[in-house]
């Protein structure tokens, strides 16, 4: 159900979304998707959710395998980068930042994704400046920022298709900054 949510919010939009579209994309009828959740907004909400756990949760356990803070590093950058213009995460995402001025749970959301995601960075970056294999040019407070920041408009130029930045150049250009901020040529 969830599933359907989001790729009906991706049709439809955050504010044009209903529960008939909602159950057009599961296959049901609006009856049986209020059976399971009485709340429209409940279920929007809960596919908001699971869209930005790639970001943040997923990332983290992919993380897990690497103990090099470069390593760890340079995979976090590249994975907080669409795949490409229809990447159905990031479209999810652009809708829901688009709808945060008017709903204040998606605000918050999105609010507590970002904190989550500088929180990441920012524990890359102090480890590897303890290790010594950073010298930060600034507080690892501020380059935790600008990272998602970049990640952030890169990620919107890929899905607005922008003709000259795709995944690739978009993270060639964000680890431009990571090197100049972390003092480390990032080679891995």
């Amino acid at each position: 159900m969830i599933e359907a949510a989001r790729r009906a919010i991706i049709r439809h939009g955050i504010d044009g979304v209903q529960l008939s579209h909602v159950a057009e994309e599961a296959g049901l009828t609006s009856g049986a998707v209020l059976y399971h959740y009485p709340d429209l907004s409940e279920l929007l909400v809960e596919a908001q959710h699971a869209g930005m756990e790639r970001f943040y949760e997923q990332r983290l356990r992919r993380l897990a395998d690497f103990t090099d803070p470069v390593e760890k590093l340079v995979v976090t950058i590249r994975l907080g980068l669409p795949t490409g213009p229809l990447d159905p995460d990031v479209r999810l995402l652009n809708e829901l930042g688009g709808a945060a001025g008017r709903n204040r749970v998606y605000g918050v959301l999105l609010t507590s994704l970002y904190d989550r995601q500088v929180s990441m960075y920012q524990a890359i970056l102090d480890t590897g400046a303890a290790l010594g294999v950073f010298r930060l040019s600034a507080d690892s407070l501020t380059i935790a920022r600008n990272l998602v920041a970049l990640e952030d408009a890169y990620g919107y130029r890929i899905t607005a298709r922008h003709p000259v930045i795709g995944p690739a150049e978009a993270a060639e250009l964000i680890l431009s900054y990571a090197r100049a901020a972390t003092g480390n040529d990032l080679s891995h």
